[in-house]
């Protein structure tokens, strides 16, 4: 029994927020951001929607495109850092908003690579036969939890998610999830943080005095570590796929700055044909940018049947993986 992804869908708000739009807010330019990131605009959701309001959207066309209904989902996995609240799970509230009543369902945290994360997931449920549809969802509302005064941050990330349903398949060809590899180190997890809101530290008159509710990052330490990470993820899944590099179809990697994604398309060896990007549409969505670009390029007719396609991510944590797989 193999796991394929059968549907896709993906879902980002409809407000656009340009790099002139945030001129206004901090010291900054569309030229410096442009130059730093490769980032146009991004999408900010409205104050009434939340992360399951996203993801709800996008399940529905991937369980649509996979020709089950909502009931035939075995169970809901949803890898976010913006849950719409610490519980019930994002994963429950979409359960109940698409009526898939037969589901277990629960969020995991792994930063920008919690969409392979939940790959890896489903593939084991999926391939030990105790389950036969999963919904996979990476979301964020990072919008929500943005310093507008920090311009080294604001700057980056927007709010999005896309969806995917993982089937047991037993067909004779070989399609599916071919390989998968995930690994962290949690020693360097200062330099990606949101420090305020948990457990160690409480929301409270100080906490919101400090402004620890929003995102904290040490840019060029993360860069270093993502450029290592995601290099060192991209080999390593096309080796564990028994592979070689000229078979790969499509790379799909974390839309967190172009350079980055440019420094794994070299490493791989790779055209730039061979490499789909929406950063400069959508920015930095964190979980959702993997399932929003591989729902993207299946609708814009860039992946076929037969294709291999190279996930590959890099995240707080720090977290980092990959997987690849045949369409």
């Amino acid at each position: 029994m193999r796991a394929i992804i059968s549907g896709v869908g993906f879902s980002v708000p409809e407000r656009v927020v340009t790099n002139f739009d945030l001129e206004k807010l901090v010291d900054t330019s569309d030229e410096w951001i442009r130059t730093r990131s490769g980032i146009v605009e991004r999408r900010f959701a409205d104050e009434n929607t939340a992360s399951s309001d996203i993801a709800t959207k996008a399940a529905k066309q991937a369980i649509e495109m996979a020709g089950i209904s909502p009931e035939d989902i075995d169970m809901i996995v949803v890898g976010t850092v913006t849950p719409d609240m610490f519980f019930p799970s994002t994963a429950c509230i979409v359960q109940a908003n698409i009526g898939a009543k037969n589901a277990a369902a629960f969020d995991f945290s792994a930063g920008c690579t919690g969409f392979i994360y939940g790959l890896t997931i489903a593939q084991q449920f999926i391939e030990n036969g105790k389950m036969k549809h999963i919904l996979v969802i990476g979301v964020e509302t990072l919008s929500k939890i943005m310093d507008m005064t920090d311009r080294n941050t604001c700057v980056l990330f927007g709010d999005g998610g896309g969806a995917s349903v993982v089937s047991a398949y037993d067909g004779k060809d070989d399609r599916g999830i071919i390989s998968s590899y995930i690994k962290a180190d949690g020693t360097l997890g200062e330099l990606l943080m949101m420090p305020a809101g948990g457990s160690r530290i409480p929301a409270s008159k100080e906490s919101l005095e400090k402004r620890l509710h929003y995102i904290k990052m040490e840019g060029n330490e993360v860069f270093k570590n993502a450029v290592r990470c995601m290099n060192e993820s991209a080999v390593k899944a096309i080796e564990m796929a028994g592979i070689n590099r000229d078979d790969v179809s499509l790379l799909i990697a974390h839309q967190a700055n172009l350079r980055i994604i440019r420094g794994v398309q070299k490493r791989v060896g790779l055209p730039d044909e061979k490499v789909y990007i929406n950063l400069d549409r959508y920015g930095n969505t964190s979980a959702g940018t993997i399932p929003i670009c591989l729902a993207e390029a299946y609708q814009k007719g860039k992946i076929k049947e037969g294709d291999y396609i190279l996930l590959v991510a890099f995240g707080a944590g720090f977290t980092w993986g990959s997987v690849v797989l045949k369409w």
